[in-house]
């Protein structure tokens, strides 16, 4: 722990993962038969460029400390990856959470990846950090010795001198677990690397694609400056819950007819209103809206369609959509679910 802290790091908020011990699921806990690159449980993506498929969900089994952990299921098996084929797991971190780094500087400090793992395939796997523009690589192995158990691997991360590093609201650092990709992406065990494309496994890994109903869990992921990696950085759920709320944040009902926000009748047929988003998001966000929605001015609901984004801000989203025609142009009439307990509104601004 003095060596993390000579490094420039240990205390709290030591951890660049966010949601590491996956308690935070805004979108659900449950996906099926993911075929493409899509968010799951919060600030983890599920990368799939082939054609296998997984289903994604919030586990609750779990190593003694956590209580929940990210759950991969092979749904459809890629007995035959292609060279550019890819099966992955990756969160992007934002450059000015990882400036303190300094990659790519002569001050550049070494960092230590640790997080427990199992899976129903034993073997080598592979995890990998890269920079932006996915040119700068470094490349580890880990085993699973037993299968169906739970096992902490602990990765060191030596210096990376040289390449450029975001420190903007853009990625600063990628960190990817393979699970299965095609020979483009394999690159050299324990050492950075500078290629022209991404790599985050060596030829020595396992497909975990390629057997059907195979299993991977992983959870307590930490990322921190130093060499020496510290126990999980445990915080209080509220604080995990604000930190993924900066890329993506969902309004959702919970009986038929809550209230999502304030406006006006624009025109005969346009309601236009803001929403206040807490805490400020990463970019300007995109907007949709999910289910049955009412605009409920003097007179009663009209119906409500056609949702889009007016403008935006980090802090302010103003949207409108299409009502039924009702005669009410310059009157406060508010947006709410209609007779839909499962409407939901999403804010985007991801990377």
């Amino acid at each position: 722990l003095i060596g993390n802290i000579n490094a420039g790091g240990g205390g709290v908020n030591r951890n660049l993962i966010m949601n590491g011990n996956f308690v935070v699921a805004q979108r659900g806990t449950s996906f099926s038969n993911v075929t493409s690159s899509q968010f799951c449980l919060d600030r983890f993506s599920v990368d799939i460029g082939g054609g296998g498929a997984f289903n994604v969900t919030q586990d609750t089994s779990a190593p003694e400390g956590f209580e929940k952990s990210l759950k991969i299921e092979v749904n459809t098996a890629d007995s035959s990856i292609g060279a550019g084929d890819s099966y992955r797991v990756t969160q992007a971190i934002e450059g000015q959470n990882t400036a303190q780094v300094d990659l790519g500087a002569s001050t550049a400090k070494a960092m230590a990846l640790s997080f427990y793992v199992k899976s129903s395939v034993t073997g080598t796997y592979g995890v990998g950090l890269a920079n932006s523009a996915e040119t700068e690589n470094f490349v580890a192995e880990y085993t699973i010795s037993s299968a169906n158990t739970w096992e902490k691997k602990t990765i060191n991360i030596p210096v990376r001198t040289s390449g450029t590093w975001l420190t903007t609201n853009g990625i600063g650092i990628g960190v990817r677990w393979d699970l299965g990709s095609g020979t483009d992406y394999n690159g050299t065990a324990g050492q950075w690397q500078t290629t022209s494309a991404k790599v985050y496994r060596t030829s020595s890994c396992v497909n975990l694609i390629a057997t059907g109903s195979a299993t991977w869990f992983l959870t307590g992921v930490q990322l921190e400056v130093g060499q020496n990696p510290t126990s999980f950085e445990h915080e209080p759920f509220e604080r995990t819950l604000s930190k993924c709320q900066r890329y993506y944040q969902r309004w959702q009902a919970n009986t038929n007819y809550d209230s999502v926000c304030t406006g006006s009748m624009y025109a005969d047929t346009t309601w236009l209103g803001d929403y206040r988003l807490v805490p400020e998001m990463r970019a300007e966000p995109t907007f949709s809206a999910n289910g049955t929605f009412k605009v409920n001015a003097s007179g009663g609901d009209m119906n409500a369609s056609s949702f889009a984004l007016n403008r935006a801000t980090p802090q302010t989203m103003q949207f409108q959509c299409t009502t039924t025609d009702a005669n009410r142009i310059g009157q406060s009439a508010f947006f709410r679910a209609g007779a839909d307990s499962d409407a939901f509104c999403e804010f985007i601004s991801e990377i």
